[in-house]
């Protein structure tokens, strides 16, 4: 293996996998993911910031404020049968939060701002696992800040949307290959770095009231690209040898795609009590066709690393009961398939189709403030998969087995109206 060969395939891999597509998380409201993380037509809270700010205008309340955050506990086991291997990951918790705030200007304009946390995620296997030359550790994090405006066009319909700043930061460990260590023995390996990543982009939405009983809803999320500049490959624990990078870092450029999403739904008020709600999701996965790499060191050659992966579609169904003036009940359910397609399974975000069972419920503590409680059980489906893309001396090396994955995600969160 040349020099220039395994510096490419290092940090190619180490930044490539790291935003895989498991890392989309769907936890940005209390009251709706306890309904299948549905609410694109329901007017309830300033939960509305996130799932359609334009029915923010619909709020009965001049001043209204949600905010809240999850605990993600996640497992993964992987098993190769055929050599006897196995591991699963260890302690991967994510906490991922929101706030979201509107106020009514007036009858026709409301004002808002969103402030929530789309994409994250916390992987670590085993050191030296079986799957080390692809992912020993990832850590992942992107913030959205979004202003917002909603008008009323009429009695029945509305419009709504704003701007997007995103602000990232990913941190990635893996070994260098399946062998090589220093002179002590230690597997040689690379950690990349990067962190203040940022950019734009921009939603909008639409609400229609078409009876007392039925609202329609849209949101359009645009696609943000964010390109990393000033991250870091630290190269550790590599033999003194002309086939081998220099132990220390080189910097790199590369740009991920966060896909645009459109949702539309639907919601129905029967009698005073009971609410149901219905979601469609489309995720424009099919943009992240591979990670160019392009290295600081004009020594190392440009690469890339392919992804290929296709839209999917999540579909969510949600229910509400309000039992007394205290105690509001609620539970759903979602389907969500995976965006990644036969032989670009990685582990470093197991992502496969899966099921998310959810319920919750809000305590009113008075007339302005209540306590809101959810739980998401996410269960994904087992799957034989294999990641056919990684090289070793110039050859395709699969890495295959069997995933089994399941997440417990509680979660607590505030909601005030004035």
């Amino acid at each position: 293996m040349t020099k220039k060969f395994l510096v490419v395939a290092m940090v190619l891999c180490a930044f490539a996998t790291s935003y895989a597509g498991g890392y989309r998380v769907s936890l940005q409201g209390q009251r709706a993911l306890a309904m299948g993380h549905s609410g694109v037509a329901y007017v309830n809270t300033a939960e509305l910031a996130f799932f359609n700010p334009a029915g923010l205008v619909f709020l009965e309340n001049k001043l209204n404020v949600a905010a809240g955050a999850n605990a993600v506990f996640s497992d993964v086991a992987w098993q190769n049968s055929d050599f006897g291997q196995m591991s699963s990951t260890e302690d991967n918790v994510g906490t991922p939060f929101y706030l979201y705030g509107s106020y009514a200007i007036n009858e026709w304009f409301t004002a808002g701002l969103a402030v929530y946390t789309p994409y994250g995620s916390t992987v670590e296997w085993p050191t030296d696992w079986a799957g080390s030359h692809l992912v020993n550790k990832i850590e992942l994090q992107a913030i959205f800040v979004q202003p917002l405006v909603s008008f009323k066009i009429s009695d029945k319909f509305s419009v709504g949307g704003g701007p997007i700043f995103v602000t990232g930061a990913v941190n990635f460990n893996r070994n260098a290959n399946r062998t090589i260590t220093d002179i002590d023995g230690n597997r040689s390996n690379v950690t990349v770095d990067d962190s203040g990543v940022t950019n734009f982009g921009w939603s909008l939405a639409g609400m229609a009231k078409i009876t007392e009983d039925l609202t329609l809803g849209a949101h359009y999320r645009s696609e943000i690209i964010l390109k990393s500049e000033d991250g870091t490959a630290t190269f550790s624990n590599f033999p003194n040898s002309p086939l081998a990078p220099a132990n220390g870092t080189t910097g790199f450029t590369a740009e991920l795609p966060l896909p645009a999403e459109l949702t539309v739904g639907a919601s129905y008020g029967l009698e005073d009590n009971w609410t149901f709600n219905f979601d469609y999701v489309r995720t424009f996965w099919s943009v992240y066709e591979n990670l160019d790499i392009d290295f600081t060191n004009p020594s190392y050659p440009d690469s890339f690393n392919p992804r290929n992966y296709k839209d999917s579609s999540t579909y969510r169904f949600g229910a509400e009961y309000v039992a007394n003036e205290m105690f509001t009940l609620r539970a759903g359910y979602y389907f969500d398939q995976s965006p990644v397609q036969a032989g670009y399974f990685a582990p470093e975000t197991p992502r496969n189709d899966s099921s998310g069972y959810t319920a919750g419920l809000s305590f009113n503590i008075n007339e302005h403030l209540s306590i809101d409680a959810s739980f998401l059980y996410l269960r994904f489906k087992e799957i034989d998969a294999s990641y056919d893309y990684y090289q070793e001396n110039g050859q395709n090396v699969p890495f295959e087995g069997t995933y089994k994955s399941t997440s417990f995600i509680p979660g607590l969160g505030l909601s005030y109206s004035l």
